[in-house]
């Protein structure tokens, strides 16, 4: 199994109700967007799956390993890339790679294969000698999609990936982890931006700490995800 499992998470910052009741599931090999405006709970979501804080209620599996019983196992199969960067600018692309391998226990020749290979998926590979500080925004996220497939899971969490970036980059970055998703990757893509949503994608709108709507995009969307979004949500456009 490759699939996330979210059920009934709720979560409390002192009075406020972050999250409340949270449940969804992403199957093996489908990209599902988490899309909220800023504050809607996605960031706190993000720390529960990624065992940074325990929720106060609920249960969460990741590859049918479940997180509070079996962390060690749940979390192997997770990769993720948070929103703010947390790379060397100092070391080479390959040089980052390598560091964050031996952090999983990789070393030696596993080691340089895995990083080329990941590097290959996110066409990377002629960049692997550059100083990460030379990279363009757009080139660094990729870099670290890379970074976070390099111990092999099974499940993708990304929190906002493409903040920051051009419109350009934006797009590169989102397909690259569409194509991710159709080789078999489970992918959690948090992200305020509809733009990044595809009609077939998975699509789960989170605001004010609840789930508003679960199902495929274009079923919620119809031919205007962003009205829908806005009218879900009274957010303004």
């Amino acid at each position: 199994m490759g699939g996330l499992r979210v059920e009934g998470i709720s979560h409390d910052w002192g009075a406020c109700r972050a999250l409340d009741n949270v449940s969804f599931a992403v199957e093996p090999g489908r990209f599902c967007a988490l899309l909220g405006p800023n504050g809607a709970g996605k960031s706190t979501l993000f720390g529960m799956l990624t065992r940074l804080f325990t929720p106060r209620s609920g249960r969460i599996a990741v590859a049918g390993h479940d997180l509070a019983r079996e962390p060690r196992a749940a979390l192997a199969q997770m990769g993720v890339v948070f929103q703010a960067s947390t790379l060397d600018p100092d070391l080479t692309v390959k040089r980052n790679l390598l560091y964050f391998a031996a952090l999983h226990g990789l070393s030696g020749r596993e080691a340089e294969t895995r990083a080329m290979a990941a590097l290959d998926r996110l066409g990377m590979v002629e960049r692997a000698g550059e100083k990460t500080a030379k990279l363009n925004g757009g080139h660094r996220r990729r870099m670290e999609i890379a970074r976070a497939l390099l111990h092999g899971p099974k499940v993708l969490l990304l929190d906002e990936a493409t903040v920051g970036l051009d419109a350009a980059s934006r797009a590169a970055i989102t397909a690259h982890v569409h194509d991710l998703a159709s080789q078999g990757m489970t992918v959690l893509w948090a992200t305020h931006l509809v733009d990044e949503v595809r009609a077939k994608d998975r699509l789960v709108i989170l605001h004010r700490g609840q789930v508003l709507a679960d199902g495929e995009a274009g079923d919620i969307g119809g031919d205007d995800l962003t009205s829908r979004f806005l009218s879900l949500t009274g957010e303004r456009a």
